[in-house]
């Protein structure tokens, strides 16, 4: 189902809880928890910020794969209960096992391990929610619902590093809260969101009609992939390696580090949802995406250019809030141009879960190189430099996807 009518606050409000529970699970590993299970002493520091970055790179492929396969899949689901919602409670329930698998172990390799799970996990549950703004929403209502998106992501950071932090968890009893917190809100969300079974019209094509994967044939929805790509590698570089900055790079001790990653989380969140709701909903109204996603790219290499220039706390806190600004007006406004460049209505679901993949292997990929570049220069000056630079390249790709026509808003 192409959604044409509007949908009401209580569809937004189950997608925008939905959304918060993934990105609270996929991302307080990211920030705090696998950091802290992988660290090393100070005289060897660097091993700890390469075994991190390798875990969540090399751990977190397997998601990238997932992703777009399930989309594939459930686009072509015929099944009484719903093309998404069998998904997206499988999902679920294979990230809250693997969350408290990954708490049990130690050791870099069966952490990586688990978190192989994780992420395949997150990115089946991903992609199936995320289907359903082109399943159901006309285009009016997708930047508002991209906003959701976006906004989640980082009220999920604070939710889910303020919980771990402020009630003094351990790792373990950190993985088991957020095994729970994906457990009954991804359940509860996948049920009672509506799902209806597709007609024969909306089904695609059995495979041997058209080329596979033919989307990315597609000028304009290739550009944006490829910037969506680079410019999520930019933001990982300026936010995945926060703490290692913290206690390496500035210095702090480990219970500070702690205390200032949290502040600078609910800096980074208050302007990720200043932004993603200001320009969500300015995109909906002029229908002109392209060029607010574009802008959003030069605010976030901002960021790391002030790091560079004075790597001091005070200057990382106007940073985050230019990252902030950044990254939440690019996820927000990038989505919705996704969902206009969308080749074929029939392969949402797939082609939908491809751009999931570009947002997610940039995160991936970003700690990687981060570590790389950490090793080669004893430092994170480069970490950030290159933070800015990829965001202006990612930007600059993006500018080269044409805007398309913006279709009129239905009665």
């Amino acid at each position: 189902m192409t959604g044409t009518a509007k949908v009401g606050a209580g569809w937004m409000s189950l997608f925008t809880l939905a959304w918060l529970a993934i990105w609270t699970v996929q991302l307080t590993p990211v920030q705090l928890l696998l950091p802290l299970q992988l660290d090393t002493p100070e005289d060897d520091w660097i091993r700890g910020v390469v075994s991190s970055g390798l875990v969540l790179g090399v751990g977190g492929l397997f998601g990238i794969i997932a992703g777009p396969v399930v989309g594939a899949i459930s686009d072509r689901s015929r099944s009484s209960r719903g093309r998404r919602r069998p998904w997206a409670l499988m999902g679920v329930w294979v990230s809250a096992v693997f969350l408290v698998l990954t708490g049990l172990v130690e050791g870099p390799w069966l952490v990586g391990a688990c978190w192989v799970g994780v992420s395949i996990g997150v990115s089946v549950a991903s992609a199936a929610f995320t289907a359903l703004i082109a399943d159901q929403l006309p285009p009016s209502q997708r930047g508002a619902a991209s906003s959701a998106v976006g906004s989640s992501q980082a009220v999920g950071i604070v939710l889910g590093v303020g919980l771990v932090v402020l009630l003094g968890l351990g790792v373990l009893a950190g993985y088991l809260l957020l095994a729970a917190i994906i457990a009954v809100v991804g359940t509860l969300t996948a049920l009672m969101l509506p799902d209806p079974p597709a007609s024969a019209s909306e089904l695609p094509p059995r495979a041997g009609d058209r080329p596979r994967l033919a989307s990315l044939r597609d000028r304009d929805f290739a550009w944006m992939l490829w910037g969506r790509l680079v410019a999520n590698i930019g933001n990982a570089l300026g936010t995945a390696l926060f703490l290692f900055f913290l206690l390496h790079g500035l210095k702090q001790p480990n219970a500070e580090a702690q205390d200032n990653l949290l502040l600078l989380i609910v800096v980074y969140t208050v302007f990720v949802v200043i932004a993603s709701v200001f320009t969500g909903i300015l995109s909906d109204r002029t229908g002109r995406r392209r060029g607010l996603t574009v802008a959003a790219t030069f605010v976030q290499a901002a960021s790391g250019v002030a790091i560079v220039i004075l790597p001091t706390f005070e200057v990382t806190m106007i940073a985050a809030a230019l990252m902030g600004l950044g990254y939440g007006a690019f996820s927000t406004v990038g989505l919705a141009f996704a969902t206009d460049l969308l080749p074929d209505q029939q392969d949402h679901a797939r082609d939908l879960g491809i751009v999931n993949v570009t947002a997610a292997l940039g995160q991936l990929i970003g700690p990687v190189v981060g570590a790389g570049l950490v090793a080669l220069v004893g430092g994170f000056w480069l970490v950030f430099l290159m933070a800015a630079v990829l965001s202006v390249v990612g930007g600059l790709m993006t500018a080269l996807a044409r805007q398309p026509e913006p279709a009129p808003a239905p009665r």
